[in-house]
């Protein structure tokens, strides 16, 4: 395993987004970085130059409605040796400063060329099952939604705007709490098929709100089949697929959603506090991320290993992390298949983790198709910084631990 990860790091670039295209050319300076196997573990402590020893890990008390697989006494280490390229000031409000043609993304505030900028976002359903892990696609995502779904498992939804993925999957089938986070940017919804609600209700009452890439309504054309996996996990599509068959179905090309959400520039370096570890437990996987002040960004790192995107073997980045809890309840059943209701319309508690400091506070969702809003404990929004939003649901009590 040792061999197999230092082997994957010798090909790693990181995933940093700066406001400054090319966000992902951050690059790792593998040979100064140590492997260290904790014994009786199986995780990995990865010591970065400028580390005298691994960053403390977490210790994350069991949680009554997320039992993780593995809950990691230590977090990888590996931060990138480089410097993003500035970003423009704080203060500044528009995109005058930016390079001619260039415009800042709708979906996470990165600066792009604006026919890249402002591109319908691609929202595809990927699963979390064990077997289908490491899915592509994370690193060139805008926007990662978790949540949970039945019998434990959970699923995900990358949305794409300005990033070109060579791979993405598996693709699985839809919810109708995915449908309506997809509805909020009013995205190209990729999935393949669901259950009778989601095909014969959630679609239908939400069909003036995205646009629907579905194999089983006539959406087949971006999917293909990959034979290293096992069907249904198979599945996958790219975002020049995605873009060409939208087209073909005369969807627009462009962003046709509300206007973004507020972002801000990165603080001074000098700010920034020495690190930070967050852990959010689900009941088949661990999730923690580890802040690095010098790229102002988090590692993300899944049952105590560094998550490495298999598209590009980039290594997975995150600039905001959002902690939604919201209820977990029994749908109904079809077919024999218990599914689960996520509360993702109306408010809760919430905490965002930006910049190496969680602000804790509440999230709301005003209807199906409204854009959720993330507010501070004295009702200020909260703005994110330029870069890659992860967006965690869990249910209220879920250990999320942070320091």
């Amino acid at each position: 395993m040792i061999d197999r990860i230092r082997a994957g790091l010798a090909r790693i670039r990181t995933g940093i987004r700066s406001t400054w295209i090319d966000h992902r050319k951050l690059t790792i300076a593998v040979g100064a970085i140590a492997i260290v196997a904790i014994v009786g573990t199986g995780l990995l402590v990865w010591v970065a130059p400028g580390h005298t020893s691994p960053v403390a890990g977490l210790s994350p008390s069991p949680s009554q409605t997320a039992a993780p697989t593995a809950s990691p006494t230590a977090s990888p280490t590996a931060s990138p040796t480089d410097s993003p390229t500035p970003s423009p000031s704080s203060t500044e409000t528009g995109s005058a400063d930016l390079p001619s043609g260039w415009e800042y993304s709708d979906l996470d505030g990165v600066a792009a060329p604006a026919d890249l900028a402002h591109r319908l976002p691609l929202a595809i359903s990927i699963g979390d099952n064990a077997i289908a892990r490491p899915q592509s696609g994370f690193s060139s995502a805008s926007i990662v939604y978790q949540s949970y779904e039945e019998y434990g498992e959970d699923r995900y939804m990358m949305i794409f705007q300005e990033g070109t993925a060579s791979a993405i999957g598996g693709v699985r089938s839809g919810r109708p709490y995915y449908l309506r986070w997809a509805a909020e940017y009013k995205a190209l919804y990729g999935h393949d098929g669901g259950d009778t609600k989601v095909r014969t209700v959630t679609v239908p009452a939400m069909a003036s709100y995205f646009y629907n890439m579905d194999p089983g309504a006539g959406g087949s054309c971006p999917y293909h089949r990959i034979t290293t996996r096992a069907a249904p996990h198979n599945e996958y599509t790219n975002t020049a697929d995605l873009i060409r068959c939208a087209a073909s179905k005369g969807y627009p090309a462009t962003y046709q959603g509300p206007p973004s959400r507020p972002f801000v520039a990165d603080i001074p370096a000098a700010e920034r506090p020495a690190t930070e570890a967050v852990f959010v437990p689900y009941r088949t996987v661990s999730v923690s991320y580890q802040y690095y002040p010098e790229n102002d960004s988090y590692v993300r790192i899944l049952d105590g290993k560094l998550q490495i995107d298999p598209a590009n073997n980039q290594q997975v980045i995150a600039r905001n992390i959002v902690v939604m809890f919201q209820t977990v309840t029994n749908d109904y059943m079809d077919v024999n298949i218990q599914r689960v209701a996520i509360g993702n319309v109306g408010s809760g508690k919430a905490i965002v983790f930006k910049e190496g400091k969680a602000i804790t506070g509440t999230w709301k969702k005003a209807s199906d198709t409204a854009l959720t809003h993330y507010y501070d404990d004295s009702g200020n929004e909260i703005p994110f910084v330029r870069g890659e939003i992860f967006i965690q649901s869990v249910p209220p009590g879920t250990a999320v631990t942070y320091k």
